[in-house]
């Protein structure tokens, strides 16, 4: 991006990391939006835009096609940046305070079957150390809900195997403890016996993270987000899922089963990680349509009729 930020909109981003805990990656995606925005401004200052500017660029954004989520942010991270210069004492007034947030549709997550997650888990074959890793990866992801990110920042010191347990640090830091039983620790235990991690790592660490690292790659680095999802397309791929799989979807199959099965929403935001039950009560919607199609198939007298039969 050619665009450079202004001094105070690196200020306000720095202000986010420091009082707020923002992460990197929530950073990252605001830094974005904020170039975006500055250059859309072209020579116009920020302490001499107005309410109708911003709005002006919520329909330009709307007219290049952006997703309403992206939509949202974007508009987060502006009325913030304004809000921010207002509170510091920069501008006068906050021109975003009169700007709506755009809303976004709520969409239902999409979730696997279990017979299709089941052909996932049982399509990773061999023993080998880049095979017992991947199926660690997924039987992980599945069994604890954990979100992508947090899997590959698991280090040793978080799994308590004896208990059965793995700590996840989710979004803001925020430090959880899950179960980790079943076929995941199985999974999990065959990944760190001699055969398996040992055997990818390497004579001398590069970093001092990889060391403590569960997941390595081939080179004995600590496993990337990206190099992780890459595995699981792979995998997808091979049993014929590569079109449904996503990220977030081993997550959402794991709460849509969970809740199938009569597990408590509670316990499923707990398990999850989630700050709002709000956003647990998406996955209740999934499992009441899965089980209105179950019935409407299975009831002998749930059929539809026609009117006047």
């Amino acid at each position: 991006m050619s665009t450079a930020l202004p001094l105070e909109a690196e200020e306000h981003l720095s202000w986010l990391a420091a009082e707020r805990g923002r992460s990197a990656n929530t950073l990252a995606a605001y830094r974005r939006d904020l170039h975006q925005y500055v250059a859309w401004l072209g020579e116009r200052s920020l302490a001499a835009v107005v309410p109708e500017d911003i709005e002006a660029y919520v329909a330009y954004l709307r007219g290049t096609g952006k997703a309403p989520a992206s939509i949202a942010r974007a508009v987060v991270a502006v009325r913030g940046l304004h809000r921010f210069l207002a509170e510091e004492g920069d501008v006068d007034l906050d021109p975003g305070a009169a700007v709506a947030t755009p809303r976004v549709p709520r969409g239902l997550p999409k979730a696997l079957s279990e017979e299709e997650v089941a052909r996932l888990l049982d399509g990773v074959v061999g023993w080998e150390p880049a095979a017992r890793r991947d199926r660690a990866i997924l039987e992980v992801l599945y069994g604890t809900g954990l979100r992508i990110s947090e899997l590959v920042g698991l280090s040793m010191g978080d799994l308590d195997l004896g208990e059965g347990l793995v700590r996840a640090f989710g979004k803001g830091s925020k430090e959880r403890v899950v179960p980790l039983l079943g076929m995941a620790h199985r999974a999990l235990t065959d990944w760190l016996a001699p055969s398996g991690r040992p055997a990818l790592a390497p004579a001398q660490w590069a970093r001092r993270g990889d060391a403590e690292a569960v997941f390595l790659n081939q080179r004995g680095g600590r496993l990337t987000r990206q190099g992780a999802w890459g595995i699981i397309r792979r995998h997808g791929d091979r049993v014929g899922l590569g079109d449904k799989l996503s990220p977030h979807v081993l997550r959402h199959s794991c709460a849509t089963h969970l809740l199938d099965h009569g597990a408590d929403i509670r316990v499923v935001q707990e398990l999850l990680g989630h700050a709002s039950i709000s956003t647990t009560q998406v996955y209740t919607l999934v499992s009441q349509q899965r089980l209105r199609s179950v019935y409407e198939s299975a009831h002998p007298r749930a059929r539809r009729v026609r009117a006047g039969s």
